[in-house]
């Protein structure tokens, strides 16, 4: 397993990114528990999580089965655990957002869940446009004051909001955000103009999300010309990318790899990025994953690959047309 520092901490986590959305909904706690342990096996210590996962079978369900397991053997020495705030986590008119108020009320109730007495990274969701920064940062630094937080990110951020949020943590003398979570895969490069950037300036790592694309590139028209049944919002997809997923899965084939492991292997190359989050509901779909991080993409197949998935074509403003 190869690791990397998270943004400009010193904080060393693995190449790739245990996510925990499928647990419970679509693995079970058994299950769970299972692709846990072949990752701590296959050197993963980074597991990312959040108190809205779970959402087939309860909020906050995710977390517990984490929690149960990092209670296990000295599972939480190993790991590094992040999970997030911002979704509503009750009926009440304060159950949500950034406010301190929640802010302090989710954390409390993440630690609980996660039977720990820390969360290594804490991110914020999504932007909260209604709370001042000054507010969330007091909340945050007094949580980190306290050891119950060590790091803060984000997730699902614009590149401005990224600025905005660092320029008043420096300003209060604060760390700031150290990741982003951000949507970026083959077929959705929109970060590349502006928040790609703005994480390289500040120092902040890039964590990005569906790296397959909800499982578009893992394979799509190959699965379904062998009779696997896609759900209806992959089914769009395919009609909507089919004549460049042809020729993708056509380069695949030519490289001797699966197209799941050329999109995470390609997001490895980017300097950018820390880790992207796999998101596994077997087993043997984490050692699945685990093969993309011995695939060497040379320049010519990424030529290759930004003609069938073409980006923005640089950063802005200069990938902007004038």
């Amino acid at each position: 397993m190869e690791y990397a520092h998270l943004g400009r901490t010193g904080l060393s986590v693995s190449r790739l990114c245990l996510g925990t959305m499928n647990f419970g909904p679509l693995a079970s706690e058994a299950e769970s528990h299972a692709i846990l342990d072949r990752a701590l096996d296959a050197g993963i210590n980074f597991i990312d999580t959040a108190n809205v996962y779970g959402w087939r079978t309860g909020e906050g369900v995710t977390e517990q089965i984490l929690g149960r397991w990092l209670a296990q053997g000295g599972n939480r020495e190993r790991v590094v655990v992040a999970t997030k705030v911002y979704g509503r986590m009750g009926s009440g008119p304060n159950d949500q957002h950034l406010s301190a108020y929640h802010i302090r009320a989710a954390c409390e109730g993440s630690l609980r869940r996660l039977k720990t007495d820390r969360i290594d990274l804490y991110q914020m969701h999504h932007v909260d446009r209604d709370t001042p920064w000054d507010e969330i940062w007091e909340a945050m630094e007094l949580l980190v004051r306290q050891g119950k937080v060590i790091y803060v990110g984000s997730s699902n951020f614009a590149g401005w909001h990224i600025a905005r949020a660092n320029g008043v943590a420096e300003r209060r003398g604060f760390l700031g955000l150290v990741s982003e979570q951000s949507l970026y895969n083959l077929t959705e490069r929109t970060v590349e103009l502006e928040v790609l950037p703005a994480c390289r300036t500040l120092g902040v790592g890039v964590i990005p999300w569906s790296p397959l694309a909800g499982g578009l590139l893992g394979g799509a028209l190959a699965k379904a010309a062998g009779g696997r049944r896609a759900s209806d919002r992959i089914q769009s997809a395919i009609e909507r990318h089919r004549a460049r997923l042809e020729k993708y899965e056509a380069l695949c084939r030519e490289l001797g790899a699966s197209p799941a492991d050329v999109a995470v292997a390609w997001l490895l190359r980017n300097p950018a990025v820390t880790a992207p989050i796999i998101g596994p509901r077997t087993k043997e779909q984490l050692d699945g994953n685990l093969r993309a991080l011995e695939l060497e993409l040379t320049a010519e197949t990424l030529k290759k690959l930004d003609r069938i998935w073409p980006g923005p074509g640089g950063e802005a403003p200069e990938a902007y047309a004038w």
